[in-house]
């Protein structure tokens, strides 16, 4: 991933900032895998503890942990969703617990001295990075030992999609995951250039960082992925039903690699 492309990304997500908390961003499906990667933090980290959160998008993820008493700094490479989330955090009188600052995963070395007991990201940041192992290594950097990295991340297989694609043949857009550079995602009439891995792609380069990895899930193996939101609304009961069965099984050896995400823990060794 280039500058330009680094640009097209940027404009692309301050263009739908102000409509980001609506059914594009934040959608019944979204929620979904919001709620287990917010769950698995929870699980992880005591409250008081110092976060990093790696793509704030509105602060939605940001002000919900800090208003639980998590010390939050929150940064996003979109001018655009860190004033949403500035007027968040002013909104709810979370100014102490919640820093924002406008800056990329790949600019980590110009924030402010820090060190952080976790850190977290949702909804595929990490896939809009210009390299995952740099990313790695920098965030390694800003981990105590033993700090943790929660993060949902888009897999290289999504069942659904590749149903999807399928069926009405299209046989490109079937095959976009398996790119090994990274691959341009329509967002409101712009680009976001998206790069897929798969779970021991992403282990392998926050391995050489440091991290061992402590547990590994699927999210929207069996439930569909954020953008049939309108298919999951009039089939309500049975993407319900989908979603709990996937609950069960979404850590089984096997189907854990597969999904539209994957929610991975890894800690900092040392």
């Amino acid at each position: 991933m280039n500058a330009e492309q680094l640009i097209d990304t940027r404009s692309a997500f301050d263009s739908v900032a102000d409509a980001y908390d609506g059914p594009l961003g934040n959608n019944a499906l979204v929620q979904a895998v919001r709620a287990r990667t917010l769950a698995e933090v929870r699980r992880r980290v005591p409250p008081g503890a110092a976060l990093l959160d790696l793509g704030c998008g509105t602060g939605l993820d940001a002000a919900a942990l800090a208003q639980q008493g998590y010390r939050v700094t929150a940064i996003d490479w979109s001018p655009e969703m860190v004033r949403r989330t500035e007027d968040r955090a002013a909104r709810g009188g979370l100014e102490r617990m919640l820093a924002v600052h406008r800056l990329g995963i790949h600019e980590l070395d110009r924030l402010p001295a820090d060190d952080f007991d976790a850190a977290y990201s949702d909804l595929g940041s990490l896939n809009c990075v210009p390299d995952l192992g740099v990313a790695a290594l920098a965030i390694a950097g800003r981990l105590r030992p033993q700090g943790t990295l929660i993060a949902s991340v888009i897999g290289r297989v999504c069942p659904w999609e590749l149903a999807l694609f399928s069926v009405k043949r299209q046989w490109h857009a079937a095959r976009r995951r398996a790119a090994k550079r990274a691959v341009a995602v329509p967002l409101n009439g712009r680009t976001v250039w998206t790069s897929y891995y798969s779970p021991a792609e992403f282990r392998s380069a926050f391995g050489r960082a440091g991290f061992g990895l402590r547990s590994l899930r699927s999210l929207g193996l069996l439930a569909p992925p954020p953008y049939m939101d309108a298919f999951a609304q009039r089939h309500h009961r049975a993407v319900a039903m989908l979603q709990a069965l996937e609950d069960r099984v979404a850590g089984w050896p096997g189907l854990r690699r597969w999904g539209d995400h994957f929610l991975i823990v890894m800690q900092r060794r040392g």
